[in-house]
């Protein structure tokens, strides 16, 4: 499956109602369960945790690009 250009991977496990999942962004590898009888519910929360790590990964380099912008408006 595919979120945000982030494929991922959720699987029953041999235990009733439980989930495993697994992601990679860039070289980091995210892996983990969830418990739910909803196969959409194990899904949708492996794509909220997609998103959490992309926004997290958007703060440490929103400063970089702010420092960017800000020399560039200055020459300009």
């Amino acid at each position: 499956m595919n979120h945000r250009g982030v494929e991922f991977t959720v699987a029953k496990t041999a235990t009733p109602g439980i989930w495993q999942w697994q992601f990679r962004i860039g070289e980091e590898t995210r892996t983990g369960k969830t418990e739910t009888k909803i196969d959409l519910l194990a899904i949708r929360r492996v794509q909220l945790r997609i998103d959490r790590e992309l926004k997290a990964i958007g703060r440490r380099l929103d400063p970089v690009v702010r420092d960017r912008g800000a020399v560039a408006g200055k020459s300009a």
